[in-house]
């Protein structure tokens, strides 16, 4: 029978509190909720909340995962200087409304144009109806918001 993980000491605890911290912030930055970073990185949303809580009984690959599913590197939770997002990155908005994204409108064609899209179902949309899109007509804005999708989904298993 494998032994429990040790405890962790001294400053350990205090460490993965400023990590986990870190890693909600991102994941809040970029507006995606906790059960589509969970499905993401592929683990359950109790070991999501037990990695941004701080708990060191979590799997350093489930840490790996979610780390992958948020663009986040290892170096960039320890300096948090490293984390600040490029100019040129682009934020997820928590919702994201049709009417100022031309190319998505079209794609959702069945929606109201006052319709709005969570990250993750705009995501799928673009993912999956990708050939039907045409990126040289598309918006600098657009394009921005599709790369930050591509970037915080691409774990994301789409169907075809």
């Amino acid at each position: 029978m494998p032994s429990a993980a040790p405890p962790p000491q001294g400053r350990c605890t205090q460490r993965l509190q400023a990590i986990g911290e870190r890693i909600r912030e991102r994941r809040r930055q970029l507006g995606i909720t906790a059960v589509a970073t969970a499905e993401a990185a592929g683990i359950s949303r109790v070991t999501l909340h037990r990695i941004e809580s701080g708990s060191g009984s979590v799997t350093v690959g489930a840490l790996m995962n979610v780390l992958d599913a948020l663009d986040l590197q290892l170096h960039q939770l320890e300096n948090p200087q490293a984390s600040d997002a490029s100019p040129e990155t682009a934020t997820i908005p928590v919702v994201i409304e049709l009417a100022a994204y031309p190319q998505l409108r079209q794609l959702a064609w069945q929606l109201q144009s006052t319709a709005t899209l969570s990250p993750a179902e705009a995501a799928g949309l673009y993912a999956r109806h990708r050939r039907h899109l045409n990126l040289e007509a598309m918006d600098q804005e657009e394009r921005q918001l599709m790369e930050a999708l591509d970037q915080a989904f691409r774990r994301v298993h789409v169907p075809a």
